[in-house]
Order: structure tokens, then C-alpha cells, then sequence
């Protein structure tokens, strides 16, 4: 039996997206310098060895949302100093993409950003993937006081922050555990299932509006009949 059609997208006004492996392809292994900062952090604070490092490093992933988020709830770490350490990375891993800009540019209404990194690096990738002036507001996780989707609260915060209204959002997002708020709230979710770590993790085929590979390919395929030029 073939899946249902996609939902249509022509009263979206609020087009909401993800940013790191979500802006730019996971292929890039920008997250990668990230990861490496984030160890040599956690190295420092715990006194331990590397493999120690990476499993609280991925555990507090997976069960806080963020490294981040675990390190302040069970180390008292200062979210600023993590922030600042783990985000002071060269950006020359990722360059402009014409059909990315290309596609963004088309969406009628607001484009917005809703990450789990602080705004600064933020606007640091969109610049770097020359999609800066394409985008509206981000919504950070200092907006979100250090709660990092998929908590709920960070969520509240962003529709606050943005005011968005989410019966007229779609969000796009490389990790699937954080559609499952957005498509409770009413949104309109877009799974982009391009191979990033934990992509899959506590998948909801039913919080799945859009699921797609490639973020171009999408927004190339968004039909004119939707009121698309």
C-alpha cells in the first residue's frame, strides 16, 4: 500500500530550519571539529582519558539532548564556557551552494533558524553557506535557556521568540526525536534523513510529514500548484 501524499505547504509562512547538518551536508564532517573540541573539554574538566571522554561525551546525547545540557545538569558546567570552547572552530570546511540558496530563496514568507548551537556560530555557518541575508531570526540555546530540543520548553521559547504561529510552520530538521514536539504543536515536520549520527533515534514514521534525503532536492520539488515561482 503506498504511503499517504505529503501534506500541502502553500499556507506555510514560517519556514523553520535546523542548522548543523541541516544547512550544510553532514559529508562536510564540519561536526566533527566540534566533537574533537568537545572531548578535549570534557578531557580537561574530568581528569580522564579520551575513551572516557567520548562515552560521557555521547551519553549525555543521547539522554539530555545535548553534551551540553548534561555536563550542566551533572558537572555544574558554565554554559558559556562550553559555548565559546566547542563553537571556536574554522568554518572553511563548508562553502556557498548555489541550488541551497536557490531553493531558499523561493520560500514565500519568513526563514527562520531553530538550533541547539548559539547564535554567534550560527550566523557564522550562514554566512560561510551564503544563505545569511535569506534568514529572518534564529532561535538559539540561549533564547531557550540552555534547554535543548527536544525538550518542550525549548520549543515554547522558539514560537515565542520568533512569533511563529505553528499551525503555519514546517520545520526541517536531520534528527527525528526533535519533529516529535513540533508535530504535537501543529507543525507541518520535514525529516531530512542525509546519514547524521543518531538521525533515526526514537523515529516516528506518524511525526513525519516530509521524509526526504537531500534538503535541495526538496525544496526543488515543492510543486508550483503550491503558489512556488
Amino acid at each position: 500500500m503506498a504511503p499517504p501524499p505529503p501534506p500541502p505547504v502553500d499556507h506555510i509562512d514560517s519556514w523553520i530550519f535546523d542548522l548543523d547538518n541541516t544547512l550544510y551536508p553532514p559529508s562536510a564532517k564540519l561536526f566533527d571539529l566540534i566533537d574533537a573540541r568537545m572531548g578535549a573539554f570534557i578531557m580537561r574538566l574530568l581528569g580522564c582519558d579520551a575513551a572516557e571522554a567520548r562515552r560521557v561525551q555521547k551519553l549525555y546525547f543521547h539522554d539530555h539532548g545535548t553534551t551540553m545540557a548534561g555536563l550542566m545538569r551533572h558537572h555544574g558546567v558554565d554554559p558559556e564556557d562550553f559555548l565559546t570552547d566547542v563553537h571556536a572552530i574554522a568554518l572553511d570546511r563548508i562553502g556557498p551552494d548555489a541550488r541551497l540558496r536557490a531553493g531558499l530563496a523561493r520560500l514565500p514568507g519568513r526563514r527562520l533558524v531553530f538550533t541547539n548551537a548559539d547564535a554567534d556560530y550560527a550566523a557564522r555557518v550562514l554566512d560561510a553557506r551564503g544563505i545569511a541575508d535569506l534568514f529572518d531570526g534564529i532561535c538559539d540555546i540561549r533564547v531557550t535557556g540552555y534547554a535543548p530540543k527536544p525538550d518542550t520548553a525549548a520549543y515554547t521559547a522558539m514560537i515565542g521568540h520568533l512569533g511563529v504561529d505553528p499551525a503555519t510552520s514546517l520545520f526541517v530538521e536531520d534528527m527525528t526525536r526533535n519533529l516529535t514536539p513540533a508535530k504535537a504543536l501543529g507543525m507541518t515536520t520535514v525529516w531530512l534523513d542525509n546519514g547524521s549520527e543518531s538521525g533515526h533515534r526514537d523515529h516516528r514514521p506518524e511525526h513525519v510529514d516530509f521524509h526526504v534525503t537531500d534538503i535541495a532536492d526538496w525544496l526543488d520539488s515543492l510543486p508550483q500548484s503550491w503558489g512556488f515561482s
